[in-house]
């Protein structure tokens, strides 16, 4: 029967570190939000950042704004010193306008790590802002919560790991190739030397190091194959992956708010990790205080 791992325990011990850390600061640290949608997950992210800066001694405020006026309000941000770093709760067009919104974010106050230089950092798998290599780049939210997670299920199985490329040998497939988690994802994984098959509507594409190509491959021939297992399809329609598709004590992880994986996938699984959620909201904490330490302290 597989472990399940609660992302809530591990993103208490991240927000352990981040209060302490902050503890230490001569200020105390401003995270705005921008709302101009009237999406349920949206507010309900909102809500939960809110909570975690409290928890951890993050000064946040919420603005809510008409999309139209969103330009202007983050201009504002932007050049306010006193603001240290900005979330933009997406989607606001639904359109490649929500794209220039994000590039409108300053990167030094970009928690989500969306903007496009954030985007250029890490599929060059540039690692370091700063010739000496002495500041790390950001990563984006999401994703980065799922490689903790991994990292943790894999410490939890006793997995060897090279601290330069932790996932030297693994095989995985990801079904989510959207711009904001998918690709991204994808890229940090084969960044840290895993063979990485990402699934959408279009096909596969495979992510070796930092070569992205077309695949032929088929989800069973992945599946079967892959040591880990993500998903994050928002859609009811996506056929569910059963333990008869997987390859015996595969890591399995859904990041969708929909479930992905039948009831039974620990049968089979080594680990499943059922939701982010809260390691999301961790990752954006570390990232208001690596954005300052890089940029403002």
């Amino acid at each position: 029967m597989a472990i399940t791992i609660d992302p809530s325990e591990l993103a208490k011990d991240f927000r352990l570190d981040i209060r302490n850390r902050l503890s230490q600061l001569d200020r105390r640290l401003k995270l705005v939000g921008f709302l101009s949608t009237s999406e349920t997950p949206s507010r309900t992210y909102a809500s939960y950042t809110k909570a975690g800066c409290d928890d951890v001694g993050i000064d946040f405020e919420l603005i809510e704004v008409p999309k139209l006026e969103l330009e202007a309000a983050i201009d504002q941000a932007n050049s306010d010193p006193d603001v240290h770093g900005i979330i933009v709760y997406y989607p606001i067009f639904n359109t490649d306008h929500d794209r220039y919104i994000k590039d409108l974010v300053d990167h030094r106050k970009d928690i989500e790590g969306l903007h496009t230089y954030w985007a250029k950092k890490l599929y060059h798998n540039e690692r370091f802002v700063d010739e000496a290599k002495t500041k790390k780049a950001l990563l984006p939210c999401t994703p980065l919560a799922v490689v903790k997670l991994l990292a943790k299920a894999r410490a939890t199985l006793g997995c060897e790991v090279d601290t330069m490329r932790p996932l030297a040998g693994a095989k995985v497939s990801i079904f989510n190739r959207s711009e904001v988690v998918g690709r991204p994802l994808a890229a940090m994984l084969a960044n840290d030397g895993a063979e990485v098959y990402s699934f959408d509507l279009d096909g596969a594409l495979k992510f070796v190091g930092g070569t992205v190509e077309e695949s032929k491959i088929t989800r069973t021939s992945a599946l079967a194959a892959s040591d880990i297992v993500v998903t994050g399809v928002p859609s009811r329609n996506f056929q569910l992956v059963a333990p008869s598709e997987i390859k015996a004590g595969a890591i399995c992880l859904n990041f969708s708010t929909l479930r992905n994986f039948t009831s039974d996938i620990g049968d089979k699984a080594s680990v499943f990790i059922p939701r982010v959620g809260p390691m999301t909201v961790a990752m954006a904490l570390r990232n208001t205080l690596r954005l300052y330490e890089n940029y403002h302290a």
